[in-house]
């Protein structure tokens, strides 16, 4: 290799570098939200959520309670996996 082939590989990792440092430093979370963001926060401080139409809006202790008597369905053993549905588009 060359000389000037290793300068500029060394050159575009140091600028890659204080790119990537300077990006982290504007970018990066606050440490007041971070820590706020790994703490749980209780149902009842959660209020409602608008699920749109034809469902409006619903407490999140109802949707917790529906979830909790109504569990996702397990498939049997030896029974097909379910089909995947995927939007289509227009």
């Amino acid at each position: 290799m060359d000389r000037a082939s290793l300068i500029f590989c060394v050159v575009a990792l140091f600028a890659s570098v204080a790119i990537s440092a300077a990006g982290y430093a504007v970018f990066a979370l606050p440490g007041e939200v971070a820590a706020a963001a790994r703490t749980p926060t209780p149902a009842e401080r959660l209020g409602e959520i608008d699920l749109g139409a034809g469902f409006g809006r619903v407490s999140v202790l109802d949707l917790m309670g529906y979830y909790m008597e109504n569990p996702p369905v397990a498939a049997a053993p030896g029974a097909a996996p379910a089909k995947a549905r995927r939007f289509g588009g227009c």
